[in-house]
């Protein structure tokens, strides 16, 4: 099959798709990518993946956005795809309609977390429902990596129940795994972090939805409490997005070298195995990878009780859940885990249990390879069993 991938930017095809398009790949389908080019294009091109650059925005552009419509259409048309494939809110909202209106048959969508954060307010959560709504209803398919946003499509009728299915998420368990990295005290010598102090991890993109601002709240109580722990924080830079956290307001923090901005970073699993912990504050997920991660690598976790990350996390079990926005519940969790030592190993060796149980990426694939047989054999709505969700 001719498969297209559209995402806005470049980094959704090489941080959260590149495995899967070289899994599909190799399995003897053409791949290609469309997104803004940027700094990972040439790279993902490098591993053989072809990526056509069209300047897509996350900002809301009416005359370009017509004009990035009316290129996809002509494109679909051009390169005649089995499959367009779309990812996250604008790259759906065209890349859907464009391939409905080229004729393309074979529209799916994964929802990586509906654009619903949890501290918005009542108007704007129902414009952001219509929104997703008018993505989603030109697809044949709906994947949803978390089964809470399944749920609330069918509550909310953002899609035809017959179009959705559960994916779920996943990663390289053989790459993620607890004997992993170059060893905690190389990395801690390396950062200049103190031998004896602990570490609590964050890896996200800077924005306020991402729950940096909870984290630095919370980080503060925690040292206040305990000088020998040492915050981390990992991931891009956001200067296009309205809520960007940036660098200078890290450090205004006023945690000093009680915290370290490492910027976006490809020796993750080498930075992991130096984390005590590792939390993430966020407001909005569809099945956090960073959580994911720290679980395959025995890490405990501490993350917010929203869709997604309720589906990583097992309160108690694998890490423990705290409210939106609740900086002293964050505090308190992650002192309660640093001030056990047992029942944090314990609770990181069940994250590996989990991880092996719902988060190998290779399941996530074979979904995906029947979502597309599905999708390119005839009407769903005549095909025996293709109105469940794909079982976890």
């Amino acid at each position: 099959m001719r498969i297209v991938h559209v995402a806005t930017i470049d980094r959704t095809l090489r941080y959260q798709l590149l495995e899967q398009l070289l899994h599909q790949r190799a399995a003897g389908n053409e791949v290609i990518g469309i997104a803004a080019r940027g700094p990972w294009t040439d790279e993902i091109r490098a591993l053989g993946i072809d990526v056509v650059s069209l300047p897509l925005t996350r900002r809301v552009t009416p005359l370009a956005d017509a004009r990035h419509l009316w290129a996809l259409m002509r494109l679909f048309r051009q390169i005649r795809p089995d499959i367009v494939h779309t990812h996250t809110p604008k790259a759906a909202l065209l890349g859907q309609w464009a391939a409905r209106l080229a004729g393309v048959a074979g529209r799916v969508h994964t929802i990586h977390g509906l654009y619903l954060p949890a501290h918005v307010g009542a108007w704007r959560g129902r414009l952001l429902l219509l929104m997703e709504r008018a993505l989603m209803s030109q697809a044949r398919l709906v994947l949803s990596q978390n089964q809470e946003d399944l749920d609330l499509c069918r509550s909310e009728h953002l899609a035809d129940p017959r179009s959705l299915r559960f994916l779920g998420n996943g990663i390289d368990l053989q790459r993620f795994r607890p004997d992993a990295g170059t060893g905690a005290a190389e990395v801690k010598r390396l950062l200049r972090i103190p031998a004896g102090h602990r570490v609590v991890g964050m890896v996200a993109r800077l924005t306020v939805t991402k729950g940096y601002r909870v984290y630095l709240a919370a980080a503060r109580e925690v040292i206040a409490a305990r000088p020998d722990v040492t915050f981390v924080a990992l991931g891009p830079e956001e200067p296009e997005k309205a809520d960007q956290v940036t660098p200078a307001e890290l450090e205004a923090a006023g945690l000093g070298d009680r915290f370290r901005y490492l910027g976006n970073r490809d020796d993750i699993v080498d930075l992991y195995g130096a984390m005590d912990l590792v939390v993430l504050a966020s407001f909005l997920e569809g099945v956090p990878r960073t959580i994911m991660e720290a679980s395959a690598m025995g890490i405990a976790v501490v993350g917010t009780s929203i869709r997604g990350t309720r589906e990583a996390i097992v309160h108690g079990g694998t890490g423990l859940l705290v409210p939106p926005g609740d900086a002293p519940g964050f505090a308190r969790a992650i002192l309660e885990l640093l001030g056990d030592d047992k029942r944090r190993r314990r609770l990181g060796e069940a994250g590996r249990r989990l991880a092996e149980e719902r988060f190998d990426q290779r399941a996530v694939w074979r979904r995906i390879d029947e979502a597309y047989r599905d999708v390119t054999q005839g009407p769903l709505e005549e095909r025996p069993g293709t109105s469940r969700e794909v079982g976890r």
